[in-house]
């Protein structure tokens, strides 16, 4: 079952999944298999998602496994913050 979030969605595989569109940013999430997310930029200044972006910086430094910015979370603990950011 799958759902869309307002503001946020999942990076589409292929040749589309480079692209990103102004005023986003991609992150992958997950713990074992990550999943790619854009999500906008706006998110970057609110406090949860900040929180998320320490504990990437705790866990990775700046050097990301994946070549991206990966935040270390489950995939419905990502949902949940950045869903109540779309509510906000």
């Amino acid at each position: 079952m799958g759902f869309r979030l307002p503001g946020m969605f999942t990076a589409k595989q292929g040749a589309e999944a480079k692209n990103v569109p102004k005023g986003y940013v991609a992150v992958y999430v997950g713990e074992a298999q990550k999943k790619r997310f854009v999500v906008p930029i706006s998110y970057l200044k609110n406090p949860s998602f900040q929180n998320l972006l320490s504990q990437a910086e705790e866990e990775f430094g700046f050097d990301h496994p994946m070549g991206g910015l990966t935040i270390p979370c489950t995939e419905e603990a990502f949902i949940d913050i950045t869903s109540s950011l779309n509510n906000s």
